[in-house]
């Protein structure tokens, strides 16, 4: 850039040349005039003649040198209307007037377009549009509750978004390697039945299987679960501690105090994980009923207890709510704005002016 404004330098040329090109007048003597008293020349001044086409000769000059330097425009302000953005899965929702619509998916493709099939996660792609769109861009995000398509960590933008989270059935994991759960133990109430049962339909959509044997053990992949308010037999406890996993309401079978997993609204613990070998005991702080613990009443209980037993690989569900966009990350670079194209136009328009002139002034003369 900087060897191209050496061209403005070339200013010179045509300066010389309209100099150079002035009409001379030389003085003629007459032999009347010599007795006059001599005064003194006046004198000269440099003047320029024909500087309209100087000027322009000028600017055509200046307006090369800048095409030859390539210059770009920082900063320029763009202008572009709000974007509403929708996850797939979600309706499409009224826009407001005046603004874009687009599918939250690969390419952000317009809401015109069928709902393409969600192969990213939402989280990350609410980064990519956020670096895309120029800074100031207002943005709504329709997403559904509970929210998939997470990847590990909150999004954080560098603009605050209009959150607008859209409630979603969430379909139970009806597959054919759903966990099963296996229970044993002689103090099994009805009501404790009914909420497992319930929780292996979530799960599964088949019923609760059969009580196990005295002295059987869960198979491997299953999940045990011991009723008795009594400790494990050794042969559970051994199953256990080689890295099964078993659902108890018992204190007796959990030592320490361990971690807290679960809990209801009012934030009190519904369930507490102990260690146990290389296994898992999870224990529940009051009797499997409604009336004891509030939150089998929510319906996200089953996935919630299924992510404490199994943990879903990402991207996994989570409440829309809390997957709110943080602000505070870096704002997009603007690319500049090359000033070649209009540049090019102006130069040409400007010689074809400076050949208008110069041919008028010539027929001007001509005549």
């Amino acid at each position: 850039m900087s060897l191209g404004l050496l061209a403005l330098a070339s200013l010179l040329v045509p300066l010389l040349i309209h100099l150079a090109r002035r009409h001379h007048y030389a003085p003629l003597e007459f032999a009347a005039l010599r007795w006059l008293r001599a005064k003194a020349r006046p004198r000269q001044r440099v003047r320029f003649d024909e500087w309209p086409l100087l000027l322009v000769r000028l600017l055509l000059l200046a307006a090369l040198a800048l095409l030859l330097a390539r210059p770009l425009l920082h900063g320029a302000p763009v202008q572009t209307p709000p974007w509403v953005v929708v996850a797939p899965g979600v309706g499409v929702p009224a826009l407001p007037a005046g603004s874009e619509g687009h599918w939250l998916a690969p390419g952000f493709p317009p809401l015109q377009d069928a709902a393409p099939v969600a192969t990213q996660p939402l989280a990350s792609l609410l980064r990519e549009l956020d670096q895309t769109l120029p800074a100031g861009t207002a943005l709504t995000v329709y997403v559904p509750d509970p929210m998939p398509g997470l990847d590990g960590e909150r999004p954080r933008l560098s603009r605050a978004v209009q959150w607008r989270p859209v409630a979603a059935p969430v379909a139970p994991a009806v597959q054919d390697n759903a966990p099963q759960l296996r229970v044993a133990g002689t103090d099994q109430d009805a009501t404790a039945l009914r909420v497992l049962d319930a929780v292996q339909r979530a799960w599964s959509g088949r019923p609760l299987g059969a009580p196990l044997a005295a002295g059987a053990v869960p198979e491997e992949g299953q999940f045990g679960v011991w009723l008795a308010d009594a400790p494990l037999p050794p042969a559970w406890h051994d199953w256990v501690a080689a890295g099964g996993r078993v659902l108890t309401r018992s204190a007796k079978v959990a030592q320490g105090d361990g971690t807290a997993v679960l809990r209801d609204a009012s934030g009190q613990t519904a369930l507490v994980r102990h260690a146990l070998g290389r296994g898992q005991v999870l224990r529940f702080t009051a009797p499997l009923s409604p009336d004891a613990l509030p939150m089998l009443r929510d319906p996200s209980f089953p996935r919630r207890l299924l992510e404490q037993l199994q943990p879903l690989s990402t991207p996994q569900l989570a409440p829309a709510a809390s997957q709110r966009p943080l602000t505070g990350a870096s704002a997009p670079v603007q690319q500049p704005r090359d000033l070649a194209n209009w540049l090019l136009v102006l130069v040409v328009l400007l010689f074809a002016l400076e050949r208008w002139m110069a041919t008028a002034r010539r027929r001007g003369a001509g005549a």
